[in-house]
């Protein structure tokens, strides 16, 4: 996903020998531990995003941001705090979109006769998933996965980090909730709304799909 490492230049040229190895281990480390997130990242991003271009800029924005601020921090505490770097880069994201989407209302003509704008570049599902399976299972898979993507893009935002942080990423709801800045209570109740939700839009689509 990535042109080199986001974490170049994270051990110093200058330090002692100790030193040095240390920032080399913590360099190799975390470039792991990237490497290991970054796909399920991305998917999170672009089901939130509804486009690769932005959800790459967004995984690979908090990437460098955690590798700058956090790379000395304990191993432990990366994955909830890659989160909420990813979260707040995701809610930055929308802000400034509606702050374009105003000024393209502001300036676009009123004759009603224009193409409407097209819609957000679903690019979740190029995003493949390297398993042996059948034409068919492939098929079916990816109409599952567009149509779970189509309904959680109709959460309220809330709603889909909480199900996206403990269903999709499976973290516990202590560090869910320190990852969406609310309580444990809150983290709950936004999970049962956002699964009761999507089983009602999912209602009769599974059996059919069988």
């Amino acid at each position: 996903m990535t042109a080199g490492s986001p974490c170049i230049g994270l051990t110093d040229a200058g330090a002692a020998g100790g030193d040095r190895e240390q920032g080399l281990d913590t360099h190799d480390a975390l470039d792991g531990f990237l490497a290991g997130i970054e796909r399920r990242a991305l998917r999170m991003a672009e089901c939130a995003l509804g486009n690769r271009d932005d959800a790459l800029d967004v995984v690979q924005d908090a990437m460098i941001r955690l590798c700058q601020r956090y790379a000395r921090r304990d191993p432990d505490e990366w994955r909830p705090l890659f989160y909420r770097i990813l979260q707040n880069g995701i809610r930055d994201h929308y802000r400034r979109t509606a702050v374009r989407n105003r000024f393209r209302s502001w300036l676009r003509p009123r004759s009603g006769t224009g193409a409407s704008d097209a819609g957000p570049v679903d690019g979740m599902q190029t995003v493949a998933d390297p398993v042996n399976s059948q034409p068919d299972a492939l098929v079916e898979r990816e109409h599952a996965m567009v149509r779970l993507q189509t309904v959680l893009r109709q959460l309220p935002q809330r709603q889909q980090e909480a199900f996206m942080l403990r269903v999709w990423e499976g973290m516990d709801v202590a560090d869910t909730a320190g990852v969406m800045n609310c309580s444990q209570g809150s983290v709950k109740t936004h999970l049962s709304r956002a699964l009761q939700r999507i089983r009602e839009q999912l209602e009769g689509y599974t059996d059919h799909a069988d």
